[in-house]
């Protein structure tokens, strides 16, 4: 193309933009490479793909792990239950060890409240 745009294009606002536009368009023209929108498409829906493995990848990991922790969360409570059983029992059976006086019933003021 002979015409020189930059006469035309420079009084308006932006004219740079359309000018760098042109001059890429052209040049990917004069490589006869065409970029074909459907490609580009496809690649960024493969990128997204992956993108979404990797988050559901971590996300299970994240599930196995606050798993394991919840069934040794309850393991240690089941055992900690059991030890105040078997220490309760022990008590009870046993003649030296004084209990302690129950607790106070929360209704009742303790302190001064001003």
């Amino acid at each position: 193309m002979g015409v020189d745009r930059t006469a035309f294009y420079g009084t308006r606002p932006y004219a740079h933009l359309r000018l760098e536009f042109e001059r890429r368009l052209q040049a990917l023209h004069d490589a006869v490479e065409i970029p074909d929108p459907r490609e580009a498409q496809i690649a960024r829906l493969k990128a997204e793909a992956t993108k979404l493995k990797e988050r559901l990848a971590q996300s299970e990991q994240t599930i196995d792990s606050l798993t394991d922790f919840r069934t040794q969360a309850l393991a240690r409570l089941g055992a900690q239950h059991e030890e105040i059983v078997h220490l309760r029992q022990t008590t009870a059976t046993a003649s030296r060890v004084a209990r302690l006086p129950a607790a106070r019933s929360s209704t009742t003021a303790s302190g001064t409240c001003s």
